[in-house]
């Protein structure tokens, strides 16, 4: 069994995407020395603090506007029960296995700190969870974003209190019988614990670094959907000559041409200079300006998630003066979501517009107008008796239309909850649903790009001979594409294929077969 060593300080997006993907039993995720020490103190000052009769938020008072109910001694347990029980009003679908085993190891991590108050035995049930696959049942909806995820959170963490649902083995039940089929006892939690395990940004964090990692996928399915397509429409690469990006140096928009030049490296299907046609249309024209704008948004990306993965988002913090063992508790806004709210617009923002300059090469592709004769209309052989891909054209028109209403952004909008003390919120998971939900069109157009642009390639290879090189990094697609979706020499049933590019996109295997032709 793999081990995965957590200490809230070092966690990665590799680690985050192989805890996500992980079958239980084959990985193990465990507190490093460190962070056990860190977390011991941190329950100490607690237990120290219910003792002197401090008063601290959250710990001895009510949450939001309770702020100032003082809790006697003996009601904290209850408080803590309470804060799970009241706070998990999630609705909508559940999210998938791998975003909520995603969000289960973000959250240790961020309580691996040891700043958060949390005893290492609930924190430790939480990662026994996790290992032996005990999944809560966590609804997409429900959290504004500030004072964290606090909705979906609490469900994540109600099975630890043999509460909520939880899948195990593929099977959903009752949290405390999902438990004791994994051999785990419900835990009892004292102060500071509740409102640890529910006041965060890791709902966001967990769907941000998910989105991030398949945009990467995407962009890099775009630049080979892209690249098969000018093919197909007898392009040219000159545009993407180094010469000309060195001279508006945006470094994404330059590793986007280099890239581009690699793809279509040896290819027979492109135009050199042509005095009767020095220059295509912006969409093969400038995929270097727009891909490489969207990379930026990913890149950016990428930088916040890093960031966040392990960073501390609850409230209040715990710090303890090591020489004098002076305990402080701060209250603060860590929990607010704003800078992934903000980055999460941008992401879908971009890959809405990676949608939308794929759709309007599908579109060049069947307008026999538009590819001056290049192709036949509508990508068929008999147009009128067929009407080839018309209405795939549609769809992917559908898709990016209703991309570009999800990418109004959320992070623009807040409402003030808990009697007006939480007056400004992030939003921040509706921008990650979304994000989610355009990345979910952007996959399906360029899945309709690949098939439109091999059957365009299919066409030319009848003109030009079926011997023609493709070039080095469109050569394996093709082949993979063809391995797996036929040309569609008469109208079918087209939504099976449809579905089954929009499998190999979803997979990475149109990535993984411009890579292993690389390697090759």
């Amino acid at each position: 069994m793999a081990q995965l060593v957590i200490d809230g300080g070092s966690l990665t997006f590799d680690d985050v995407i192989a805890a996500a993907h992980a079958e239980p039993g084959t990985l193990e995720v465990v507190l490093s020395a460190a962070a056990k020490g860190a977390v011991r103190r941190a329950a100490d000052a607690v237990r120290r603090l219910i003792d002197d009769g401090a008063v601290a938020y959250g710990i001895t008072t009510g949450f939001g506007a309770f702020k100032d109910r003082v809790i006697p001694p003996d009601q904290v347990e209850q408080l803590q029960y309470n804060i799970l029980v009241s706070h998990a009003v999630g609705v909508g679908a559940p999210l998938d296995t791998e975003t909520v085993r995603a969000i289960m190891l973000i959250r240790a991590n961020t309580l691996a700190k040891g700043h958060s108050g949390i005893r290492l035995e609930t924190l430790e049930l939480l990662l026994a969870m996790l290992n032996r696959g005990v999944h809560p049942v966590i609804p997409e909806k429900g959290s504004l974003g500030a004072s964290g995820d606090l909705a979906p959170l609490a469900h994540m963490a109600l099975p630890l209190i043999g509460e909520g649902e939880a899948e195990y083995r593929g099977v959903v039940l009752s949290g405390a019988e999902a438990m004791r089929r994994a051999g785990l006892s419900p835990v009892t939690l004292v102060a500071k614990e509740g409102l640890a395990l529910t006041n965060g940004t890791t709902i966001m964090c967990a769907l941000g670094v998910l989105e991030t990692h398949r945009a990467e996928m995407l962009y890099a399915t775009a630049d080979l959907a892209a690249c098969l397509s000018l093919e197909a429409l007898h392009g040219t690469p000159m545009a993407f000559d180094a010469r000309l990006h060195a001279l508006r140096p945006f470094p994404r928009q330059i590793d986007c041409a280099a890239d581009l030049r690699d793809i279509l490296e040896g290819s027979q299907f492109t135009r050199g200079y042509d005095p009767t046609n020095v220059q295509d249309a912006y969409t093969l024209r400038c995929i270097p300006q727009v891909h490489g704008a969207v990379r930026d948004a990913i890149a950016y990306a990428r930088w916040v998630f890093e960031i966040e993965l392990n960073a501390v988002t609850d409230n209040p913090l715990i710090f303890i003066d090591e020489a004098t063992g002076q305990i402080d508790v701060i209250s603060g806004g860590n929990f607010h979501g704003e800078p992934l709210a903000i980055c999460l617009d941008y992401l879908g923002l971009a890959m809405s517009e990676l949608g939308n300059i794929s759709e309007r090469r599908i579109m060049r592709l069947i307008d026999e107008a538009s590819n001056v004769g290049t192709l036949p209309a509508f990508l068929t052989p008999d147009g009128g008796l067929n009407s080839g891909f018309m209405i795939v054209q549609y769809t992917a028109a559908a898709l990016a239309t209703e991309s570009k209403i999800l990418a109004h952004p959320a992070s623009v909008d807040t409402i003030p909850t808990s009697a007006n003390v939480e007056d400004h919120v992030s939003m921040g998971a509706t921008a990650a649903i979304k994000a989610r939900r355009i990345h979910d069109n952007v996959e399906r157009i360029l899945a309709l790009e690949l098939m439109a642009a091999a059957q365009g390639i299919d066409f030319r290879r009848e003109v030009m001979g079926r011997d023609t090189r493709l070039g080095k990094g469109t050569a394996p697609v093709y082949e993979l594409i063809r391995r797996s979706v036929p040309f569609i020499a008469r109208d079918t049933v087209m939504y099976p294929h449809m579905r089954t590019m929009e499998k190999l996109v979803r997979a990475g295997q149109i990535v993984d077969a411009h890579r292993m032709g690389d390697a090759g």
